[in-house]
């Protein structure tokens, strides 16, 4: 029997019990469906966190300091004394605190806005950006004066300025930890100006929110970033960090230097641990999927047991029932597969829509079905029809045809 032939009579086989082929391809379709749904999601993540990479800058380098004992400690002008001495490699360096504190205005309070505190060097003006990414909306961001003054001067976040001052915060005071401060510049928004978000947040001075970890009993300084002349020199620019920081701690467990790169790098490499798992998880659909394909073709074998053994008394050898039944088995499993594959780039779609609408501020988002997945998936769900299906297929080309005749 020709391959043609044997497919018309699968489809045929298939039309004649729609909703059986349904219910037997709903394994497969679920399986696929989940795993392009998985590598859609994966891919869009991927390529969501490296554009948040890039619009940071891949020349970007965080160091964190985490040894406080000691009769010396790392300072600011360490770091500036190292930016002068290798301009080559350093382009910029700002300290770059955390303080948990409460912000009030007048008599709102809010507990979950992010105190920063930097140095003028944190913003980019050719850039028109901070190192970490945000742009100026209004006014301007601290000045050399404001940092080495102390200045009771502040930049806040798209948020604040809504929240507390309708949009006109340009000018305005609010207090920090119980310390008024002056408006000085208003930030873009790059979320979805909520609380708690990304644009809930406040620059101050660096030196000023040292003294309120301090007055908190925190530790202090503990973090810096750094920008190196380009991407081509940020591992050079690590390196001598790193030898500075070994100088003083003498100890590279006190300290951790990584670059943007090493950080998409990690990320990456996380991503793809999880994605693997996931998609190892939807993939159990599939082999529940191909037993329920084995499971129908050998009730099958049992329904077409006369007719099988009338086309062997016919003259139809071994290999041409066993390949009717597989190539039969493989269409289901490949029909089902291809109903699996639309229904997953349909879930991609939604969950895009879906992000776009909850998270504001993952805004370019987009779960990105992969070709390379798509036929993946589609291979690996003809696969297991065949592979599941080759069972009943060998029962039935090993029916004798006289008994098959007889069976009733």
């Amino acid at each position: 029997m020709k391959m043609g032939q044997s497919f018309r009579l699968a489809i045929k086989s298939l039309m004649t019990s729609k909703v059986r082929a349904l219910l037997t391809m709903l394994g497969i379709i679920i399986g696929v469906g989940a795993v392009i749904v998985i590598v859609s999601l994966g891919n869009g993540m991927q390529q969501y966190m490296n554009n948040q990479f890039e619009q940071i800058g891949v020349n970007m380098i965080q160091v964190g300091i985490y040894s406080y004992g000691g009769n010396r400690q790392v300072t600011p002008d360490d770091f500036y004394t190292l930016a002068d001495k290798y301009p080559q490699y350093i382009d910029s360096v700002s300290p770059y605190l955390s303080a948990t504190t409460i912000v009030r205005q007048g008599a709102q309070e809010y507990e979950r806005t992010k105190v920063y505190g930097v140095s003028e060097t944190m913003y980019n003006s050719e850039k028109g950006q901070t190192a970490t990414g945000d742009k100026l909306e209004e006014g301007r961001f601290l000045s050399y004066v404001d940092v080495e003054r102390n200045q009771n001067v502040c930049v806040i976040g798209s948020y604040l300025n809504e929240d507390m001052f309708g949009g006109q915060g340009l000018g305005q005071t609010l207090t920090v930890g119980g310390v008024p401060y002056t408006v000085i510049g208003t930030l873009a928004q790059k979320a979805d100006s909520t609380e708690g978000s990304g644009d809930d947040q406040i620059y101050l001075p660096y030196e000023l929110v040292e003294q309120l970890n301090a007055a908190a009993g925190g530790m202090g300084m503990n973090s810096y970033l750094v920008t190196s002349t380009s991407k081509e020199t940020s591992s050079a620019a690590k390196g001598v960090i790193e030898n500075m920081l070994f100088r003083i701690y003498g100890d590279s467990s006190s300290y951790l230097v990584m670059t943007s790169a090493e950080m998409m790098e990690m990320m990456d490499s996380m991503l793809g641990v999880l994605m693997t798992i996931l998609v190892v998880i939807a993939a159990i659909s599939l082999v529940v999927g191909g037993i329920g394909i084995m499971n129908i073709m050998l009730v099958s074998v049992t329904e077409r047991t006369r007719e099988i053994g009338i086309r062997k008394s016919l003259g139809a050898k071994g290999r041409d029932i066993r390949s009717q039944f597989i190539i039969e088995a493989g269409t289901t499993s490949a029909i089902g597969g291809v109903i699996g594959i639309l229904f997953g780039i349909l879930l991609a779609n939604v969950f895009t829509a879906v992000v776009s609408v909850v998270m504001a501020d993952a805004q370019g988002f987009a779960a990105i079905p992969n070709l390379s997945g798509i036929l993946v998936s589609f291979g690996v769900s003809v696969g297991i029809g065949v592979l599941f299906g080759y069972l009943p297929a060998n029962k039935a080309a090993k029916l004798n045809p006289i008994d098959a005749l007889r069976y009733d």
